[in-house]
């Protein structure tokens, strides 16, 4: 049977998403065709306004609607800095509302294989940002995720501000989450745990 264009152009969209196999990319566009019109005008709108109405606070590389994002602007502990992968850990941190200090987003890890390097995620950004004048950071936490890249990327980074700042206080988070795993799909009983048996480096 062939597929109409138009149904075969948005399962080849779904398909390029993370996560969605060519199954899941049918279903979910066969699914679209029952939606009433409205529901899928917004659904479009919604999508379309995605990178149109956010921004990357120039502090911490979250995304938000304002820049700096509100976690930047608001009245955070300036004393301790997580630095955090992707801007989905941020969130999941978020969640637990154990931690009450500023985020610096990586946007990535280093990953040789796929060739990122320590130029190629925010890195540099954050040295500076310790390094200024402004600021009362005395604690890194480091919450890469669990996994080997993660991992070299926390080493990494952990070097660079043992010599750029020696008297600076470089925690990684504890091994309350599994190896492997990514921080973005822990529960907050176990990020609670990671962030409570935190270690030096």
């Amino acid at each position: 049977m062939r597929i109409p264009k138009a149904i075969n152009n948005a399962i080849e969209s779904f398909e390029r998403l993370p996560g969605v196999g060519p199954k899941t990319a049918q279903r979910l566009a066969f699914y679209l065709l029952h939606v009433p019109q409205g529901e899928l005008d917004r659904f479009s709108q919604s999508v379309q306004n995605l990178k149109r109405d956010t921004v990357i606070c120039s502090i911490c590389f979250s995304v938000d609607d304002t820049n700096p994002c509100n976690i930047c602007s608001s009245d955070r502990i300036k004393e301790s800095i997580c630095v955090v992968e992707q801007p989905l850990d941020l969130l999941a941190f978020e969640k637990s509302g154990k931690y009450k200090g500023l985020y610096h987003v990586l946007h990535g890890k280093i990953d040789p294989l796929n060739n990122i390097g320590p130029d190629e995620i925010y890195i540099k950004q954050l040295l500076d940002r310790i390094e200024s004048q402004e600021s009362l950071v005395k604690e890194v936490i480091l919450a890469t995720n669990p996994t080997m890249e993660g991992e070299a990327t926390a080493m990494y980074i952990a070097k660079l501000l043992k010599t750029q700042e020696p008297t600076l206080r470089v925690t990684r988070i504890g091994r309350g989450l599994p190896t492997g795993s990514d921080i973005e799909y822990a529960d907050s009983t176990t990020l609670d745990q990671a962030m409570t048996g935190r270690q030096e480096y």
